[in-house]
């Protein structure tokens, strides 16, 4: 069995001990127990076959977009830690690592050889091993690597109060006092916007959102089937346009993967992760709303297993600022001879 159809079966398998399904605890247990974690010394960075890489992140996002969030952190970081010569030990055992991005009120930079600031959105922050931060230093974005012993009475989960992806206790870490000499410095200032490597990684999660879309799909043709209305021809249309919805996303991100994960890759080929993200959310929206009309007013009860899903993946779109990721696309499609004979023709 492969160590992420391994961790879906786990993820099936773990307890409701969380406020909305299986813990962030339960979760990270499927993904180390699986051997998945450890599987991304490989498989992170360079794999010799990509799609492996994303069937991995799309097989559990089907099985849990919070784990899916969780694992394709997890992916970021391994490969971060691979382009810029970060330890690698932690992997080989079995640790679960994360890379949080997003600025708190006070951005967190360096002053004096001191960090000051705050960060949001730190997924995982109660069950991550060891984490990569972002932080303003002379020159650009600089990468820290801290254990999780470092971050103790830093970390926040339970300030995560939103309707989607609890599980993934996406709280806040206070960054402020921390000495610069504790961490391990990843690369230099700058290197972490380097293309292919940054916005060139925005297929993963639509990978992970893939995988949703499918689950999505499955529960629909399930219920469908149960009610003896699946020949019925408003709702044999609607399955059918999941369904295609579904394929239009997977060839787009099966390119992106082919594209970007290439040693050879440049800088220009992350438009093709950008536009195949930005295609994986349209098609997303579509799954959503002809779920929503195929399933009716029941699937909107708490323990239908459309429910999280419907909650989760409407969250997970959000990220991370898709008007600015389409707008700087399409400036840059338009200004790049070669970008858009690529594109447009």
């Amino acid at each position: 069995m492969r160590a992420a159809d391994k961790a879906a079966m786990l993820i099936a398998q773990a307890p409701d001990d969380g406020a909305d399904g299986p813990s962030g605890q339960a979760l990270a247990a499927a993904l180390r127990d699986s051997g998945l974690l450890a599987q991304c010394e490989a498989l992170a960075h360079h794999p010799d076959n990509p799609r492996e890489l994303f069937d991995a992140l799309a097989t559990i996002g089907r099985a849990s977009l919070s784990a899916g969030r969780i694992f394709e952190g997890h992916v970021n970081a391994v490969k971060l830690l691979h382009l810029h010569g970060g330890p690698l030990d932690g992997v080989r055992d079995g640790l679960l690592h994360g890379i949080w991005g997003a600025e708190g009120p006070v951005p967190a930079r360096i002053e004096d050889g001191v960090l000051r600031g705050q960060k949001l959105f730190c997924s995982g922050a109660d069950v991550l091993d060891r984490v990569i931060v972002s932080v303003q230093a002379e020159g650009g974005l600089q990468l820290l690597l801290f254990t999780r012993d470092q971050l103790l009475g830093r970390l926040f989960p339970d300030e995560w109060q939103v309707s989607g992806m609890r599980a993934t206790a996406s709280g806040r870490c206070d960054l402020d006092g921390l000495a610069v000499a504790d961490a391990v410095p990843l690369g230099r200032p700058g290197d972490y916007l380097t293309e292919p490597h940054f916005y060139g990684g925005v297929w993963r999660y639509a990978a992970v959102h893939l995988g949703a879309m499918r689950a999505l799909a499955a529960i629909t043709a399930d219920q469908l089937q149960a009610r003896n209305q699946s020949g019925a021809p408003l709702q044999a249309m609607r399955l059918h346009r999941m369904v295609t919805a579904c394929e239009t996303a997977r060839l787009w991100l099966e390119q992106a993967a082919c594209t970007v994960e290439r040693p050879e890759a440049t800088a220009a080929d992350a438009e093709a992760a950008i536009l195949g993200r930005l295609k994986t959310a349209e098609e997303a929206a579509t799954v959503l709303a002809l779920a929503d009309q195929a399933l009716g007013a029941a699937s909107f009860a708490t323990r239908h297993p459309a429910d999280r899903i419907r909650r989760d993946l409407n969250f997970y779109l959000r990220q991370a600022d898709p008007d600015g990721l389409a707008m700087g696309s399409l400036s840059r499609v338009l200004a790049d001879p070669a970008l858009r004979d690529r594109w447009i023709g």
